[in-house]
């Protein structure tokens, strides 16, 4: 389903990635481990259509995103791939249900079609009750599975996740990381999980890790 052909990123005189090439399946969990400043989240990015590539190609269920205009790249991303970062980044004057909805609002489905997917969600992950509470209200384990959610709202073909549980403590971490396979055995949903969490890196079905800029061909 995601196809990374020899990416190669530098900034400036450091090179950061060194011709990095992997495959990933449909509804297949991989994470990716290495040490700090090794370039995963370089990768993510690059994979994510967030930053660009130096040299090298990704090609998401059959389109190759370097092909894509800025517009054409944006709509992509918007439908196509899914967030989940440290940090929640959810916008405090809206509610949980409201946070959920906006990609939907971005990618022009009505309102009706947003909040019926949004509370779906919400009840899958338990939410239900706090559909209407802002994030100051919620705890940090509810913010990132709102975050979750807000990722899944519009039906991405994979979610991308930069040290997901990284902000949580270990209970919150545990249920994290449980939801994620929920996830997969529900929606066949894919995930690609940069982190630092052993824990995490070692329930993935593959993981890979980076090592002077290369993932080294076991």
């Amino acid at each position: 389903m995601i196809e990374v052909q020899n990416i190669h990123k530098s900034f400036g005189d450091l090179k950061v990635l060194k011709g990095i090439s992997l495959k990933v399946k449909k509804g297949e969990i991989i994470s990716i481990v290495g040490a700090s400043g090794a370039g995963k989240s370089t990768l993510l990015h690059i994979i994510g259509t967030l930053d660009k590539a130096d040299q090298g190609n990704v090609i998401i269920e059959g389109t190759e995103i370097s092909s894509l205009s800025e517009k054409k790249l944006s709509d992509f991303r918007n439908c196509n791939i899914g967030f989940v970062f440290q940090f929640h980044h959810l916008l405090p004057e809206f509610t949980a249900l409201e946070n959920i909805c906006i990609p939907s609002f971005i990618g022009g489905y009505s309102r009706n079609e947003a909040e019926e997917r949004a509370n779906e969600l919400l009840g899958f992950l338990d939410l239900k009750q706090r559909a209407h509470h802002k994030p100051s209200e919620l705890s940090g384990g509810e913010q990132q599975r709102v975050a979750v959610a807000r990722a899944l709202v519009n039906k991405p073909a994979v979610i991308l996740a930069d040290e997901p549980s990284g902000n949580l403590d270990s209970t919150s971490s545990y249920e994290l990381h449980q939801l994620f396979f929920k996830l997969r055995d529900a929606y066949q949903q894919t995930f690609i999980i940069v982190t630092h969490n052993l824990e995490l890196a070692n329930m993935a079905d593959r993981k890979l890790e980076i090592r002077d800029g290369i993932i080294p061909v076991e």
